[in-house]
C-alpha cells in the first residue's frame, strides 16, 4: 500500500526535496542571444543600405538611357568616345563563365561529397574534409593568376586547330572559378548527406542494394534540398566573383561574344574596372557602375529566393 506524500507550505514534497522554482537567468545564454539578434539586424541593415545606395544613381542612369536599350543593346562602351549602353555583352559573358564554372564544380563537388559521406573511412573523412574546406579560403586573386599563368598556357598548347585561345578568355576563367567553387559545393553537400538517417541506408542494404545504389538512389534524393542549396550558393558565388574574371577573362565588351576562348568582360569585371578608374562622380559614366550593380544584385537576390523555394520544396523531415 502506497503512503501519500506530504507536501510543505510551498508545495515541496516532504523528505528533503526542494520546491519547484524558476531557474536563474543564465547571463551567457542571454548574451549569446543578444549577439545573434544584433548580427541579424546588422545583416538586414547592410542589405537595406546596399539597396538605398544603388537606387539613386541607378534611377539617374535610367533617366538618360532607356531601360529597353540597356537590356537589349548588343554593345557596352560607356567609357569610350562612341558611347553605347547595351548590357547584353556583360550578361552573356557572365552566363558563359558561370556555366563553365558550374560544369566543373557540380560533378567534382558532388563526387567529393559522395565519397566523403558514403565511402571514406571516418579517419580519412576527418583528414580530407578540413583540407577541402581550407581550399575555400585561398584568395581568389591567387586563382586568377593560376588561371592566367598556368591553365591558359597549357590550354593554348593542347588546343586543337589553328585558332588558339586568347591570352585572356572566359574558358580559363571558368575553369579556375569552378575549381574555386568545388570546396563550397562539396562541403555543403557532404553535410546534407551526412544528415540523412542511417536507418534509410540500413533499410536499402537489407533489400540487397549496393553501396552505389544506396548513395545515388537513397542518400542523394534524401539530401536533395541541401544539395540544391549548395549548388545555388555556388552559382551565386560564381556570378559575384570579381578577381578571377578581372585577371583572366579580359576587358572587351564592344559586342556579344559567344566563343568562350575569346576575351570578354562580365558584370563584376566592369564594376571593378570602372570603379577603380578616373570616372567623374555624378556623370552618366559613373552611374553605369550602379546600374550594372543593381542588375547584379537583382540576379543574386532572385537566385537566393529560388534557392529558398527549392529547399522548401524538396525538404525531407525525419524523426
Amino acid at each position: 500500500m502506497t503512503t501519500p506524500t506530504k507536501t510543505g507550505r510551498n508545495g515541496a514534497a516532504a523528505g528533503g526535496s526542494h520546491p519547484l522554482r524558476q531557474s536563474r537567468v543564465r547571463i551567457g545564454e542571454k548574451s549569446i542571444e543578444t549577439i545573434l539578434v544584433v548580427a541579424a539586424l546588422i545583416s538586414i541593415a547592410v542589405t537595406i543600405g546596399i539597396v538605398v545606395a544603388l537606387v539613386g544613381p541607378t534611377a539617374d542612369f535610367f533617366t538618360k538611357v532607356s531601360f529597353v536599350e540597356f537590356l537589349t543593346g548588343t554593345s557596352w562602351t560607356p567609357l569610350f568616345a562612341q558611347k553605347e549602353y547595351g548590357v547584353l555583352p556583360l550578361v552573356v559573358a557572365t552566363i558563359e563563365v558561370t556555366t563553365i564554372a558550374m560544369l566543373i564544380a557540380i560533378p567534382l563537388g558532388l563526387g567529393s561529397a559522395i565519397y566523403l559521406s558514403e565511402y571514406a573511412h571516418s579517419s580519412v573523412r576527418k583528414t580530407l574534409k578540413p583540407i577541402l574546406e581550407l581550399l575555400a579560403g585561398v584568395p581568389t586573386v591567387v586563382y586568377g593568376f593560376i588561371a592566367l599563368q598556368m591553365i591558359n598556357p597549357i590550354l593554348r598548347d593542347y588546343w586543337p586547330g589553328d585558332r588558339k585561345p586568347d591570352f585572356q578568355n572566359a574558358l580559363v576563367a571558368g575553369i579556375a572559378m569552378g575549381i574555386m567553387i568545388v570546396p563550397t559545393v562539396a562541403s555543403l553537400a557532404e553535410d546534407a548527406m551526412s544528415a540523412v538517417p542511417n536507418s534509410l541506408r540500413q533499410g536499402a542494404y537489407a533489400l540487397g542494394s549496393s553501396k552505389m545504389q544506396v548513395s545515388v538512389r537513397v542518400v542523394l534524393p534524401a539530401a536533395l534540398s541541401g544539395i540544391v542549396a549548395a549548388i545555388v550558393l555556388g552559382i551565386s558565388r560564381a556570378i559575384g566573383e570579381t578577381m578571377i574574371v578581372t585577371i583572366a577573362m579580359g576587358l572587351i565588351s564592344d559586342q556579344v561574344r559567344y566563343n568562350p576562348i575569346e576575351a570578354m568582360m562580365n558584370m563584376t569585371t566592369y564594376i571593378a574596372a570602372a570603379g577603380s578608374g578616373d570616372v567623374p562622380v555624378g556623370t552618366i559614366d559613373y552611374d553605369t557602375i550602379f546600374a550594372v550593380g543593381a542588375l547584379l544584385f537583382i540576379v543574386t537576390f532572385a537566385l537566393n529566393a529560388l534557392s529558398i523555394r527549392l529547399v522548401r520544396r524538396f525538404r525531407e523531415v525525419y524523426e
